[in-house]
């Protein structure tokens, strides 16, 4: 286990320990059959999880949290089915990445940003080029992901496992700490695992 995600495992305990603001329960969401079928489909297709057990919370947890940004429940957990397996096959936390993904797109799939970076991950097309694959498109969100996390874990593994660096030299700003603060800030507020 990186050192960060010790740290998190820790900083949640504590926060609980304190009496940090649970993520409500709604009964809407608690009954719906609907969302239990869908549910019960992204478990099943969610190859990544070691258990189905943590499938189910995790993808419960995480699609209800995510529920303000993405209304549609199935767009929610494909989503959150490709972020998991796409950070577990880079070995990067998947909170951090649903935090890179708030901070770097708002979760809106076709932003581009004043440099040209594209997608949920805000990925450089000059990589296209690079890796000889402009036929990719970055706007595809399984594509968008496999880019973000590959480069995420470079850059985690260029700093020797330090996510302040590795964050900000994600986003075009080594040397500085206001990128990093924000993806930590975001992973805070609503992605930390419970």
């Amino acid at each position: 286990m990186r050192p960060f995600w010790r740290a998190c495992a820790l900083a949640s305990a504590l926060l609980a320990l304190v009496g940090a603001p649970a993520f409500a329960e709604r009964a809407d969401q608690r009954e719906d059959p609907a969302l239990r079928a869908a549910l019960a489909e992204a478990v099943a297709e969610a190859e990544s999880f070691e258990h189905r057990f943590d499938a189910e919370v995790w993808l419960m947890d995480m699609a209800q949290r995510l529920r303000p940004r993405m209304p549609d429940r199935e767009d929610r957990l494909r989503l959150l089915r490709l972020v998991h397996a796409e950070a577990k096959r880079a070995d990067v936390p998947p909170e951090l990445v649903l935090a890179v993904i708030e901070v770097e797109s708002g979760f809106e799939r076709f932003a581009i940003s004043s440099a040209g970076a594209r997608g949920l991950m805000q990925v450089m097309p000059f990589w296209l080029d690079e890796l000889g694959r402009p036929e990719d498109n970055l706007f595809d969100i399984a594509t968008n992901l496999r880019y973000g996390c590959t480069i995420l874990a470079h850059y985690l593994d260029v700093a020797d496992g330090q996510w302040y660096p590795a964050l900000a030299r994600y986003n075009g700003s080594f040397g500085q700490a206001w990128y990093p603060d924000r993806v930590f800030a975001a992973l805070e507020a609503r992605w930390y695992a419970q």
